[in-house]
Formats: structure tokens, C-alpha cells, sequence
């Protein structure tokens, strides 16, 4: 794949617009303050009157509008709502306001799976950042970036791709890289990477060990340190050097255990499994049950397989309390911290 930098781009294409950020989460949050910081024409908040995050925008400067103001006020228009929330919220107040515009996503789901469908004389392009987004601002204000990938699916004006490059810098892509994919293929890695490894398979890996350990006897603060505090020390080491650099580091008792017991955990069983995985992701089962899941009523949650009662499940498990008293001893992590719930 070919890298671009900001010696690549013209960010004039993106400095001279009007940008409207529908959606002040994670990601919103970082995309509207780095396009600010980068220059950018005038940037606004597009949020329902009852979002939780309007207040948030405004404490931060930005002025607050509803989402179809925001899009009829706007030359470019950044949908980084909840996926699960973007079709019904393009529908309402995007769709009519879109005409010979630029729709940008930070997440190929809605487009790849054609959720939402937007006119053809629209832009329509990506820009998703390799991070999340309170590492995205973080990044920024430290004057460095987080590897962007852009895709255009859409290029009525003839210059989405110009324009997808410059929005990328603008948001800090330019000065780690900006790579060119497409929507399917963004999507389809994304949605796998978080199901097999980082969100769901490290999440019960860790939650396994800890469980094991405590059910045989040992104290629940070995069993947190042991199997999600060093979580961090040995992801440290392959995202600075690769899975090579984390056994050149840790010890030949470490490396020999991780060579003959790991296997052990990911079999063949395991990997036929993590290929359904990926078949469902492919086929767009994923996708159907996700929005089918947004469409039950919230009052279900008593239902042990709705979205909401897992969460409340995942989120009373032991470890969660016994990870919180030993946080506590140690306040270099708060003052680390890339998320503060009060601006982001």
C-alpha cells in the first residue's frame, strides 16, 4: 500500500470549507477539534436537542445545531454518530440537505452495507483513524499524528479523492500516514479485528484467566495483575517492535511457556471459529443482527441476550471492582489517561 504525508497534500482543499460534525463522541470530539486547530474554514456541531454531548461542544466553543441545520449550513458534512444510529439520522435530517455536498464516514458500515444510500451527486469519502478518538486528539496536540486510511466511494466533483487526503491531514493524518483502501475492505478487517482479537477475544482471554485463577484458590489481586494489569506491558512491546520485539524482552521462561501453551488456547477449533466469524462479517449477518438489535425495545434489557443486559453483565464481573481499588494505588495511570467523560 502506498503512504501519503502532509508533504503529499494540498490542505487547502479542506481549510477552505464549511464543515458540519454530526455526532460529539470519541471520534467527533477529536475530528471537530483538530480540524479547528488545523485551520479549517469554520467548523460546527451538528447534535439532537437531547444529546448528552451538547454541552460538552459548547464548553469546548463549537457552535451547536441540530443535524439538518447543520447539514444545510455545511459544504462537507461528517457523520460520526453510533453506527447503529447514523441511517435513521441521515433519513431525518441529512439526505435532503446532501445535494452536490461531501459526506465523510470514519467507519465503512454504513456505506459498505448500504444502510444508507446517499444521492449520486455526492462526495462520498472515508477517513478513519487507526485509533481511538481521545488518542487521535491526544496525538494531535502533541504535534504528532495516528495513521489514517481513507477510501472514496463516491466522486461526483470529480475531487473527493483531493479532498479526502486533505481532510485526513487535517485531523493529523498526514504527519504518521495516510493509506488508500476501500470501504469493504476497512469495514470487513475492522469489524474482525474487534470481534476475534482486541475487543472480544483479548476481553474473554483476560476475563478467563482471571476467573481461573481466582476459582483455584488464589488472591482476585494476583489474578488482576497477572491477567489484565501486564496486559499492557507486553502490548506495549509488539506495538513498538512487533511480536519479535516482546520475546526478545520478556524472559526464556515467558517465551518458551507462550510457545508451548499458546497453541494450546488457539486451535484448530479456534481458528475455524474466528473463519465463521469472518464469513458472518462478510455476509452481512453481523450487520442484520446489530441493527435488529438497535430496533428492540430498551425495556428488554432483562433479556439476557440484549445488548444492554450484557453490558450490565460484562460490566458487574469481579474484576472490574478488584481493577478499580488496585488503579488507586497507583495515580500514574489516572494522570495517563487519554479519556476524561467530562470533555470527551
Amino acid at each position: 500500500m502506498k503512504t501519503l504525508y502532509d508533504s503529499d497534500v494540498n490542505l487547502n482543499e479542506i481549510k477552505s470549507k464549511n464543515i458540519a460534525v454530526i455526532g460529539y463522541g470519541s471520534q467527533g470530539h477529536a475530528h471537530a477539534n483538530n480540524l479547528r486547530d488545523s485551520e479549517v474554514k469554520e467548523v460546527r456541531v451538528g447534535l439532537r436537542e437531547n444529546s448528552k454531548s451538547k454541552e460538552k461542544a459548547q464548553k469546548a466553543g463549537f457552535t451547536v445545531m441540530t443535524p439538518s441545520q447543520a447539514c444545510q449550513w455545511a459544504e462537507v458534512v461528517v457523520l460520526l454518530a453510533p453506527d447503529e444510529k447514523q441511517p435513521q439520522i441521515f433519513e431525518d435530517e441529512i439526505k435532503q440537505h446532501i445535494n452536490n455536498k461531501a459526506l465523510v464516514f470514519a467507519h465503512g458500515l454504513c456505506i459498505h452495507f448500504k444502510l444508507i444510500s446517499p444521492p449520486e451527486n455526492t462526495d462520498v469519502f472515508m477517513a478513519a483513524p487507526k485509533g481511538p478518538g481521545h488518542t487521535v486528539r491526544d496525538q494531535y496536540i502533541k504535534g504528532f499524528g495516528v495513521p489514517t486510511l481513507i477510501a472514496v466511494q463516491q466522486n461526483a466533483s470529480g475531487k473527493a479523492r483531493e479532498l479526502a487526503l486533505a481532510y485526513a491531514a487535517a485531523i493529523g493524518g498526514g504527519k504518521a500516514g495516510i493509506i488508500e483502501t476501500t470501504f469493504r475492505e476497512e469495514c470487513e478487517t475492522d469489524l474482525f479485528g474487534e470481534q476475534a482479537v482486541l475487543c472480544g477475544g483479548l476481553v474473554e482471554l483476560v476475563r478467563a484467566g482471571y476467573d481461573t485463577l481466582v476459582e483455584a484458590g488464589y488472591s482476585e489481586e494476583m489474578a488482576y495483575f497477572e491477567c489484565l494489569h501486564e496486559v499492557k506491558l507486553i502490548v506495549d512491546l509488539m506495538y513498538e517492535g512487533g511480536i519479535g520485539n516482546m520475546f526478545y524482552s520478556i524472559s526464556n521462561t515467558a517465551e518458551y511457556g507462550a510457545y508451548t501453551s499458546g497453541p494450546r488456547l488457539i486451535t484448530e477449533q479456534t481458528r475455524a471459529e474466528m473463519k465463521r466469524i469472518l464469513t458472518d462479517i462478510q455476509s452481512g449477518e453481523f450487520t442484520k443482527k446489530w441493527m435488529a438489535e438497535n430496533a428492540r425495545p430498551q425495556d428488554e434489557y432483562n433479556d439476557p441476550s440484549h445488548f444492554l443486559a450484557m453490558r450490565k453483565k460484562h460490566a458487574s464481573h469481579n474484576i472490574e471492582e478488584v481493577g478499580k481499588k488496585l488503579r488507586e494505588m497507583m495515580p500514574w495511570i489516572a494522570k495517563k489517561a487519554l479519556v476524561d467523560k467530562q470533555k470527551n
